[in-house]
């Protein structure tokens, strides 16, 4: 067993690392202070290991969180379901790729930072928007910056590769995922319900089902 962090933690864990020895020395009470700051830091940063389910024919979570919205939208004349989950303080905070294909358009949106539950923060907040071309399908994966997160990593660009389960960003600190695919899927998931990132299954071609005991599966 091991642990392991994403890499944006780096700058901010030698820095609080070095005031927690400081104040070693100085004020117990900074010490503990800064000790449980260091503490949520690596906490927030964490990247455990998942084990992803494998399929051309499904979809996993992009994200750890809680699915707020589940909606019906047109993305150009085509039907798509829109999948909201949102991201709590207290959950991994590091986003998967939810299918395997190519990554064909990254989409930067400037915007507000209302609270990231809200169903208009899909328009109206800054955004980061990839568009995934799958064997079959064009999916769509947003990250939103929320009330207390204003900075939106993403570690992809167009033209690459990915496979399902592989990471791709992170959104500092509370934020939301939005995960968009067309009708010829079937929803899985309900509202109020948690998701785990790279192993919840969101949604299934409804034209290519598999029995879920024969699928193969990945430690990422």
């Amino acid at each position: 067993m091991y642990f392991r962090f994403h890499k944006e933690i780096s700058a901010a864990l030698i820095i609080l690392f070095l005031l927690v020895i400081f104040f070693y020395f100085i004020s117990k009470t900074l010490f503990v202070v800064f000790l449980i700051i260091l503490t949520f830091t690596c906490y927030f940063f964490r990247d455990p290991e998942r084990v992803v389910p494998l399929g051309d024919d499904i979809l996993t979570s992009p994200a750890d969180g809680l699915i707020t919205n589940i909606s019906e939208i047109k993305i150009g004349n085509k039907k798509y379901t829109k999948v909201s989950v949102f991201l709590s303080v207290f959950n991994v905070h590091i986003q998967r790729i939810p299918i395997s294909g190519e990554i064909t358009k990254v989409d930067y949106f400037e915007g507000k930072f209302i609270n990231a539950t809200l169903d208009k923060a899909s328009e109206e907040n800054e955004r980061l928007k990839l568009t995934i071309k799958s064997k079959n399908n064009l999916i769509h994966v947003t990250q939103i910056a929320g009330l207390i997160a204003r900075r939106i990593i993403c570690d992809v660009k167009p033209k690459d590769k990915i496979n399902q389960g592989d990471r791709y960003g992170i959104i500092k600190f509370g934020s939301r995922v939005d995960i968009e695919f067309p009708e010829n899927f079937d929803l899985l998931v309900s509202v109020g319900q948690q998701c785990i990132g790279g192993e919840t299954i969101i949604a299934q071609e409804n034209k290519n089902s598999k029995s879920k005991n024969k699928r193969n599966y990945k430690k990422i």
